[in-house]
């Protein structure tokens, strides 16, 4: 049975996530989110070997109470869903050092920190594997998110090293880019009533079978949905036409809104 750690599974692309693989892999799970109401319940409805680890993740001791909690409940640790994550619209003139503060704490501190205290697990049950929810906007930034993009360029670029690292150990790490997704922090109401630009945005469900290619088919990368690999490919190749494409004024439309993956 595999036993898999999710975080930011109280709503969105976490809890389609944690629904997928007690469905179709009967695995056993620790949801780890803020909200201990919406994470009970989800665990209540799931049935079988699920438990919950109400947590806020950028506590300082959030990393160690999640650990004790698997090695309390479980023997072994196969998989680590590293999804929780937050945004906040700003520029950096309006938002400046503390908004990209937060990003970090929440996007990449909590997750280098989390799995810092669970690879000794995952190594120890090896095979096993990692996956990151990075963003699209962890390959291109736009206007007005660069603090989110920060956060995730540097989610991606330390998946990439990590990945590498750990081979070796028998530890796969997957990285997943999702780009406009339909969940509760992010509804993108502007584009799903729009028939021009509703193709733009996938589900919560998408993201989690990205997330199941990802760590339990080994796989090293994937957008959601795939057609944005090509902006990631574009930004390599023609950097000068993405920025200005990018910073035009439909591209500051979609610049991501307040929000919080992690719920």
């Amino acid at each position: 049975m595999t036993v898999a750690v999710v975080t930011g599974a109280s709503s969105g692309i976490g809890e389609a996530t944690a629904r997928l693989l007690a469905r179709e892999h009967g695995a056993a799970l620790v949801l780890v989110a803020r909200r201990e109401d919406r994470l009970r319940a989800l665990a209540s409805e799931l049935g079988g070997n699920v438990s919950c680890c109400a947590i806020d993740l950028t506590d300082d001791d959030a990393p160690g109470r999640v650990r004790a909690h698997v090695e309390e409940h479980h023997e072994r640790l196969d998989l680590l869903v590293n999804n929780a994550g937050a945004a906040w619209r700003a520029t950096f003139a309006d938002g400046g050092w503390e908004n990209v503060r937060r990003h970090m704490e929440v996007n990449f501190d909590a997750v280098v920190r989390l799995t810092e205290a669970l690879l000794p697990l995952l190594r120890r049950n090896a095979p096993s594997a990692i996956v990151n929810v990075s963003s699209t906007a962890g390959r291109v930034a736009r206007p007005g998110s660069g603090a989110y993009s920060a956060s995730k360029f540097a989610l991606s670029g330390w998946s990439d090293a990590l990945a590498g690292e750990e081979a070796p150990n028998g530890v796969h790490v997957g990285l997943v880019l999702p780009g406009f997704i339909t969940t509760e922090g992010f509804p993108h109401r502007e584009l799903n009533d729009n028939p021009l630009t509703r193709r733009l945005v996938s589900t919560p469900e998408a993201g989690a079978r990205a997330i199941l290619d990802a760590g339990l088919n080994g796989k090293s990368e994937r957008y959601v949905p795939q057609a944005y690999a090509l902006a990631a490919a574009l930004r390599a190749v023609v950097p000068g036409v993405v920025r200005r494409v990018m910073g035009g004024k439909a591209a500051s439309r979609l610049v991501t809104r307040p929000g919080n993956d992690d719920s």
